[in-house]
């Protein structure tokens, strides 16, 4: 086997080669590139023997599931929040906790209200203190933090979508979050 420029390619070049051509999964619709078989009498190189040892001892990573996406709430639900003809099932107010009780709050609400059945939730986060806002820092912790806690993994299970509220129901200081049905395991 010849590389570019004339280079020839060594015993632990070829050996590695092989390793990857055994282990790339080919596209869909297209067969395996099968590697160059070794000669029958040739005992394998030493650097594929030291390459199959290290790919032994290498721990087998698990891949966690995605975690599922978040989908915007449909434009028929906010209308029908912004007229009225939906009511919000449940709220929680994290106006004056700090960060971390404020996490632990909105995720053991969450959790509560998915339980219950509860279809949409509002999270009041309030607006932040405008005498805390220096130097064009923006206002509000819990109003940047929010949104991003609903997008971790471990509220994901939880959270179907969310969306900043109506002006009726807090504005920009609030978001309306979509729960996710609570899967019942069957028999």
């Amino acid at each position: 086997m010849r590389a570019r420029r004339g280079k020839t390619l060594t015993e632990a070049d070829i050996a590695l080669w092989r390793q990857v051509a055994r282990s790339v999964k080919p596209l869909p619709g297209r067969a395996p590139v099968e590697p160059e078989p070794l000669p029958e009498t040739a005992a394998p190189a030493p650097a594929e023997i030291a390459i199959r040892a290290v790919a032994a001892a290498m721990p087998v990573k698990h891949v966690p599931a995605a975690a599922p996406p978040l989908a915007p709430i449909e434009r028929r639900l906010r209308t029908q929040l912004r007229r009225g003809q939906q009511s919000v099932d449940a709220s929680i107010d994290l106006h004056g906790m700090r960060q971390d009780e404020a996490h632990l709050a909105l995720h053991a609400f969450l959790r509560r209200e998915q339980r219950r059945g509860c279809r949409i939730a509002l999270v009041v986060t309030g607006k932040g203190a405008p005498a805390l806002a220096l130097f064009g820092d923006e206002r509000g912790v819990l109003r940047r933090m929010v949104p991003h806690w609903l997008r971790l993994p471990d509220l994901r299970s939880l959270v179907l979508g969310f969306e900043e509220a109506e002006q009726r129901h807090g504005g920009s200081g609030a978001l309306y979050v979509r729960l996710r049905r609570l899967r019942e395991h069957g028999p």
